[in-house]
């Protein structure tokens, strides 16, 4: 369907977005059970299909090598039957968690005997644009199926044949279970006319999240007309106090930038306080060569690790993604806030310290979604925080900050209840 024409895509998308409109009206008279019940019966789908879902992500790795992909982006894409496995799980953890649509969130009586309650309710019907992680299909699906919401997802061509597999033996599942398999619908088209009319659907679409590198999601808040969640790139940084326990310190740093490297909670920024850098520095540096990760550091970093290469302005701002890691020596616990601030990304930074009032301040004053005292970025996960799976990590402001589980991805409304009054 690529290169399709503009009426063509038109036709396309309306046609997408009005069978979302109608599965997300029968989504919404299921009860938590029957949507449970839904997503168990997906998970073991997904793990009675494995050799198909690989089979189809080997095309789309085999093309990446082909096409040169960097090692942190591959490792994205790689499918394996642990993470076919982890994709099952993230739904079965999904069905067990609480169901927040119809919870009331307030309720109170007005003098006038009106009762109010603020009651949790699914967005209906939402978007996203995402790149190549083809478990990002999954989660994303279960997430909005348990919060009564239809999902229209937008993968990246790298993932493909990964998306479609996945897509259509959810669908599959779900048909089998009497639900409207338009509960998951993928957009099956790679042509870049195709993403920007998505961005466009308003009249269908309620709401829209991009998943992926800064261009992508730069690319959805300017040309969007529906409403955005943004979730941002990951240029997380960790800052080693003068007071730090260094023994912890430098397994902490190597978990953060290589437990794994293609992800937006890696530490990409390390800063270290000038008076530990003589104590601190060669340990690092050497645990960091070990993982083969290249060191661009300032003149006391290289000082301190002959191999580390001369640290650019550029490089302070970047989420490389890959085993590269900035290292700058600070001289005050101030002067790193004000670095982290000026760089970062509002994802994920840490302090590493023994001073509880520094440990105070950082948490205070560094301006992100997720800020830690004595431990790894690593842990900015759904996942991780209890959430089950995670639709992103938002790094915006307004309605969603920090990993996006199910309570994220409902709205509210106010139902109230009289008996006769009228306004005078």
């Amino acid at each position: 369907m690529d290169g399709m024409k503009p009426t063509d895509i038109g036709a396309y998308l309306a046609d997408l977005g009005m069978r979302a409109q109608t599965a997300k009206a029968a989504l919404q008279s299921l009860d938590t059970a029957q949507k449970n019940h839904a997503l168990e019966q997906a998970a073991k789908a997904l793990e009675k299909e494995r050799d198909k879902l690989l089979s189809a992500n080997e095309k789309d790795c085999a093309r990446a090598r082909e096409n040169g992909m960097a090692e942190g982006l591959l490792d994205r894409l790689t499918l394996t039957p642990q993470r076919i496995e982890a994709m099952a799980e993230g739904l079965l953890q999904i069905a067990e968690l609480s169901d927040p649509v119809g919870e009331v969130m307030e309720r109170f009586d007005r003098p006038n005997g009106l009762h109010i309650e603020k009651v949790r309710v699914p967005m209906g019907v939402i978007g996203i644009i995402y790149e190549a992680r083809p478990n990002v299909t999954a989660d994303a699906f279960g997430l909005c199926f348990k919060t009564g919401n239809a999902v229209i997802l937008k993968g990246g061509k790298d993932a493909f044949y990964s998306n479609q597999a996945i897509t259509e033996v959810i669908r599959e599942a779900l048909a089998e279970e009497g639900i409207d398999r338009n509960a998951i619908l993928l957009i099956e088209n790679n042509d870049r006319a195709v993403t920007t009319a998505f961005m466009k659907l308003k009249e269908y679409v309620d709401v829209l999240i991009p998943r992926g590198g800064a261009g992508l999601i730069r690319s959805v808040v300017e040309n969007s007309t529906i409403p955005v969640i943004e979730t941002g790139t990951g240029n997380c940084h960790i800052y080693i106090d003068e007071t730090a326990d260094l023994e912890k310190a430098v397994p902490i740093v190597i978990n953060a930038k290589t437990q794994r490297i293609g992800v937006c909670n890696a530490c990409e920024s390390l800063l270290v306080h000038r008076k530990i850098a003589d104590r601190i520095l060669p340990a690092l540096g050497k645990a960091l060569l070990e993982k083969q990760v290249e060191i661009r550091g300032d003149e006391t970093v290289r000082a301190q690790i002959p191999q580390a290469h001369t640290v650019t302005e550029e490089d302070y701002g970047k989420e490389y993604l890959d085993l590269i890691l900035s290292v700058k020596t600070v001289d005050s616990l101030e002067e790193a806030i004000a670095h982290i601030n000026k760089y970062n990304t509002g994802h994920s930074d840490a302090i590493l310290t023994q001073d509880q009032e520094n440990a105070r301040k950082f948490l205070r004053e560094v301006d992100a979604a997720c800020v830690y005292v004595n431990a790894s970025t690593r842990f900015t996960d759904g996942f991780e925080f209890g959430f089950g799976a995670e639709i992103g990590i938002s790094t915006q402001k307004l309605h969603a900050r920090g990993p996006m589980g199910l309570k994220e991805l409902t709205s509210y409304k106010y139902q109230i209840t009289g008996d006769g009054q009228v306004r005078t």
